[in-house]
Formats: structure tokens, C-alpha cells, sequence
């Protein structure tokens, strides 16, 4: 492994490069002890008090001074007004960015099915939507209203009865742009609590707070930590580690492109990780070039660069079939197939959250207004994860309706295997069927 000052070059034909990545890929999203005993103890408080809990804990978390819970509930006149008060160029786009979100995640609705046996017995699959969920938005320095869009719309696509948006707001401030992506993705409810009180209320219910079915949604290693503390209490959308972006490039696009892709994810956080796979060392050379001269001109190039020389890489391999079966083993976030035939690999492509699909289709593009879902499995998890979507929000019952004759058929079949299992009960209650 060789690096510059900027990024590290690795090159797959060494013999150290199977450890070497995976201590590049390397990530634990949710270890920190103490952070999980102060989580504990503020899941405890809101399961015992309530929403007198969650008021301390927002006063304590996010400078606040409410004596009650109705003052965190958001009127409906301040979400309106904030969607009157931004641009209408901000507005257009997300009115724009919502018709795709939405037009997209409607293909993926589910419908209910049966089939009917000879004998009459029916079976079959009941689509249903879960009743309440919560969705968490971070708040304060961080301002994600796309964020909103992507877990909201397919919530309400499902058919998701009543969805409560979280949001901190320290020092009492709200951003405009997050209250007006609520009122057009159509969230029911926005209250102003955040961190791990908030995780409890949506999970346990308070006073004020009903309990829901799931929470989704993005937060800080404390909001992480809680949404796996209440797993089982309430299903959540699991646990992301940082972004990251995997480009795999046949040494044809133009390196500012695929610097600025890589940025793309750096920008994001320190954490976040930048690999770049190509066959080609000369071109691998003029990225890294190019982003050396572009780093500069970036606002947040004090983010970029830690990004960059803690989890980022440019690796050389020996050709395109060797980049996709190292893509497959990163099982990334975000993949772009940056080359001049992204439909030849893409039936080689077995584990990945997103794909994009050849030079013109930057993952930038995917996080706003694309359509599909930007809420994906990271740190590997593409391997059996997938993005979220309308079916994250709905359930599948199973129909059984037996005829007399269909009955006692299966009652034969019941009747042995349960008294194979020692479970008498089980077998009469079959045998009981027989005609």
C-alpha cells in the first residue's frame, strides 16, 4: 500500500491486500458502553414518567425552557408557514423531488393474493399497513430535508395511518426547508424532541405520544444506540453506519467527475468512505491529481480530507471482472458503474444498496430526486439488506380457509406429524376435522 498525501493507493495483486482492505472496511456503528448506559437510563425515565421525562430531558439535551409537552408539538400554522416562507425555487424542487420519490416507491406496492384448491380450501397473502410509525430527523447543525421525502413518502405510499415526525430543535430553532418537506410528503404530526427520549417516547407511548409500530430514520450514535435498544419493542430500520460510495471506472470518465463523486460521500463526515477501483494505475493517478487541485475550492474540505485519509482508497486491480467480485465483497452503499457498458456488469453485481449506472448518473443525483430510495444498508449489510421502501411500512398475514373435505385431508397429514412431535393437543384438535 502506497499513499499520498490526500488518499491511499492500493493495489489488489499485493500479497497484503486482503487484510489491508479489510482494515479500510472495518466499522463498529454502535459499541460505545457509555454512551449505552446513559441510554439505558433515559429509555428507563421516559418508560416511567412519561412526558414529563422527555420535557427534562429536551430542556437538559436542547436548551430549551417548556413546562409541557404541548409546547414540542409543532401547530399546523408553523409548518404551513415555513412552506410559505422558502424559496419558490426551493419549494419547486421539493415539489419536484417528491413526485419522483413518490412515482418511483408506488411500483413498489404489494397486493394481497389467494388461490383455491380443488376441494375448495382457499390460501393465501393479506397486505396490510402498519398503523403508526415515527420517523426521526436530525436537527440542530445537521438539516436533512431530503431525508424527510425518502422516509416519509413511502410510509404514506404504504397506507401508514399516522406518522410522527421527531425533531430536535436546540435553542428552540427549526429549519424551514425540514417543516416544509413534512407538509409535502404528508406527515401527520412533528414534535420538537430529539437523542434517545425521543426513541423511547415513539417506542413505549407517553401521555402525548402514541406508541408506534416502527421507527425510522437517521440520528447520532445516542439515537442509534436507543433504536437498538427498543428493537423488539418496535421494529426499526436499522442501524447505519457512515455513507459511503464504491465507483468502479474502466479509466474513461473524467477524473474532476469521479474526484468530485468521491467527495461526494467524504463530505459527509469524517468517517465516511471513498473507494475508487480501476484497472488502469495512470488514470487512477490523474483522479488523485485532480483531487488534490479540486480539495481546495471545497467548503468543507476540512471534512473531506480526515474522510479521505482515514477510510478512503483509489485500488488497482488487474481488470473489470476482478473490480466486480472486489465490489461484491464490499458489498457497498452506493455503487457507480462509471464505464462504457454499465448493463455488462450489472448481472455480476450481486451485492450493493444502490447501483448507478454509467458516466452520466452521479450518486448525488440518487440522494435527492433520482426517485429511488437514498436510505440503504452500509458497512457491508448490502450482503443481505436492502433499501428502504414501501414494503418496509407494510405486512404480510397469511389467509388459510380449509373446506370440510380439504380438512380432513390435511388433518392425516397434521395428525402424524404432531404425534411424531409428542403434542397429543395438536393432533386431536386436526383429528377433530376428519370427516
Amino acid at each position: 500500500m502506497t499513499s499520498n498525501p490526500l488518499i491511499a493507493r492500493l493495489d489488489a495483486s499485493d500479497a497484503e491486500f486482503s487484510s489491508q482492505l479489510d482494515a479500510l472496511l472495518a466499522w463498529d456503528s454502535v459499541s460505545d458502553t457509555k454512551v449505552a448506559d446513559i441510554v439505558a437510563e433515559i429509555i428507563a425515565a421516559v418508560k416511567a414518567r412519561g412526558d414529563a421525562a422527555v420535557v427534562e430531558y429536551t430542556n437538559r439535551f436542547d436548551r430549551r425552557t417548556v413546562t409541557s409537552m404541548s409546547e414540542l408539538v409543532v401547530p399546523a400554522e408553523r409548518i404551513a408557514a415555513a412552506l410559505a416562507a422558502i424559496s419558490s425555487e426551493q419549494r419547486g424542487a421539493l415539489e419536484a423531488a417528491a413526485t419522483r420519490v413518490r412515482t418511483y416507491h408506488e411500483h413498489q406496492q404489494q397486493e394481497s393474493w389467494r388461490y383455491t384448491e380443488a376441494d375448495g380450501t382457499v390460501l393465501g397473502q393479506q397486505i396490510t399497513a402498519m398503523q403508526r410509525v415515527g420517523l426521526y430527523v436530525p436537527g440542530g447543525k445537521a438539516s436533512y430535508p431530503s431525508s424527510v421525502l425518502m422516509n416519509a413518502i413511502p410510509a404514506k405510499v404504504a397506507g401508514v395511518d399516522e406518522l410522527t415526525m421527531v425533531v430536535p430543535a436546540p435553542d428552540g430553532v427549526l429549519n424551514d426547508m425540514v417543516l416544509a418537506a413534512a407538509a409535502i410528503a404528508g406527515v401527520d404530526r412533528v414534535v420538537t424532541m430529539g437523542g434517545a427520549q425521543a426513541v423511547a417516547a415513539l417506542a413505549y407511548g407517553t401521555e402525548t405520544i402514541a406508541r408506534v409500530d416502527k421507527i425510522v430514520g437517521p440520528g447520532n450514535i445516542f439515537v442509534a444506540t436507543a433504536k437498538r435498544a427498543v428493537f423488539g419493542q418496535v421494529a426499526i430500520d436499522m442501524i447505519a453506519g457512515p455513507s459511503e460510495i464504491l465507483v468502479l471506472c474502466d479509466g474513461q470518465t473524467d477524473p474532476d467527475w469521479i474526484a468530485m463523486d468521491l467527495f461526494s460521500q467524504a463530505e459527509h463526515d469524517e468517517q465516511a468512505q471513498s473507494i475508487l477501483v480501476c484497472p488502469d494505475g495512470d488514470y487512477l493517478d490523474r483522479v488523485a491529481a485532480a483531487m488534490a487541485r479540486l480539495l481546495p475550492t471545497m467548503s468543507r474540505a476540512d471534512i473531506i480530507r480526515p474522510s479521505l485519509a482515514n477510510r478512503g482508497a483509489l485500488i488497482k486491480v488487474a481488470d473489470m471482472n476482478e473490480a466486480v467480485a472486489l465490489s461484491n465483497r464490499i458489498a457497498p452503499e452506493h455503487l457507480e458503474l462509471s464505464v462504457a457498458d454499465p448493463e455488462a456488469l450489472l448481472p455480476s453485481i450481486r451485492h450493493a444498496g444502490a447501483i448507478f449506472m454509467g458516466r452520466h448518473t452521479p450518486e448525488a443525483l440518487g440522494d435527492y430526486c433520482a426517485g429511488p430510495n437514498h436510505v440503504l444498508p452500509t458497512s457491508g449489510t448490502a450482503r443481505f439488506s436492502s433499501p428502504l421502501g414501501v414494503y418496509d411500512f407494510q405486512k404480510r398475514s397469511s389467509i388459510i380457509f380449509c373446506s370440510p373435505e380439504g380438512a380432513s385431508v390435511l388433518a392425516e397429514t397434521a395428525s402424524t406429524l404432531a404425534r411424531s412431535e409428542a403434542l397429543e393437543a395438536h393432533a386431536l384438535s386436526a383429528e377433530y376435522r376428519k370427516r
